[in-house]
């Protein structure tokens, strides 16, 4: 599944970004790299989700977040 149909406070494990390399570099720089957990804080009206990873708070567009795909995090995994 993708980033953009993860649900509201869930957590979930990335499994790959499939974006342009600039963005995907600039991401992986904040820590949204293959195997981190993340947890879907807020979605925003226009696509914009507001995501955590690693304790910072990140707000992605409809288009990035459709380019991440993610997997469910068990429950000893979540943050």
């Amino acid at each position: 599944m993708t980033l953009f149909e993860a649900k509201k406070d869930e957590s979930y494990i990335v499994k790959g970004v499939f974006v342009e390399e600039a963005v995907t570099r600039r991401l992986q720089a904040l820590g949204l790299n293959d195997g981190t957990v993340i947890t879907v804080l807020n979605r925003k009206k226009k696509g914009a989700l507001i995501i955590k990873v690693r304790g910072t708070r990140l707000a992605l567009g409809k288009h990035i977040a459709s380019s991440i795909e993610v997997d469910g995090a068990d429950e000893r995994e979540r943050v």
